[in-house]
């Protein structure tokens, strides 16, 4: 099979009325100079994390990439491109997913839509294959959808779809589709790094002081209860009668 050209990759056959629909585009700023005089560079900054990560904690953020955008040095598109290409993402959302969940999760995040059907994510899902990570960036960020729609200086934004008896569009893909699938969670259950439901609810249905207190024990947990009683009481009873007998004894 000879490689997949940009302006040649697989056709993709429409399996919903969704990609029917006009989604338009935001209106769009001329400059990154415009953009910071309406809203502060730190505010995009800001919306692009919460667009690629949903939140983004301080040690994964990339300062030196933020002081380029705050320069002026490079565009928004520059910059989500740097937010793709970041030890962040690779960990958390490429190195636990396989290549289909892949184009989900970057098609959701950078076109703001869901893929349309198996087809678009079998055809993205190639060119991961044959051009690697990098590659699929620079094809979703130069498509024509991402430049129609947000240009060099919009940041993306999920694309809300209005249906009758809907007072909402869809919920975005950040906070929609999970980080990584069924397979990684399993994996990391394997290997010890995460505990399972299972697991949980074993351990948090021991036995505690509180239960023992306030819940009746059952059964052989009676029988035990009942003779510790027993114990404790005629041990204190002892315990009493020896201090006053030694408290009240004329020698």
């Amino acid at each position: 099979m000879p490689p997949l050209s940009d302006n040649n990759r697989l056709p993709i056959k429409s399996l919903s009325q969704n990609s029917r629909v006009n989604v338009g585009a935001t209106t769009l700023p001329a400059s990154n100079q415009e953009i910071t005089s309406v809203e502060s560079g730190v505010e995009i900054i800001e919306k692009c994390y919460r667009q690629i990560f949903f939140h983004a904690m301080k040690s994964d953020r990339d300062i030196y990439l933020e002081s380029q955008y705050k320069s002026g040095s490079v565009t928004t598109r520059d910059f989500i491109r740097g937010l793709l290409l970041s030890d962040r993402f690779y960990r958390g959302y490429v190195a636990c997913n396989s290549n289909y969940r892949i184009v989900e999760q970057v098609v959701g995040r950078v076109l703001g839509r869901p893929v349309f059907g198996e087809d678009e994510q079998r055809s993205w899902a190639i060119v991961i294959a044959e051009k690697g990570f990098t590659g699929f960036v620079d094809a979703i960020l130069d498509s024509p959808e991402y430049i129609d729609r947000f240009g060099y200086d919009g940041v993306p934004e999920q694309v809300n779809r209005k249906l009758p008896g809907r007072a909402i569009g869809e919920i975005p893909i950040y906070q929609s589709l999970p980080r990584y699938g069924e397979s990684w969670r399993d994996r990391l259950i394997q290997n010890g790094m995460m505990m399972s439901v299972a697991m949980f609810n074993q351990l948090n249905n021991t036995t505690s002081v509180a239960r023992l207190i306030y819940q009746k024990p059952q059964g052989r947990s009676l029988k035990i209860w009942i003779a510790f009683l027993t114990l404790t009481g005629g041990g204190s009873i002892v315990l009493i009668l020896s201090i006053f007998s030694k408290m009240f004894t004329i020698r």
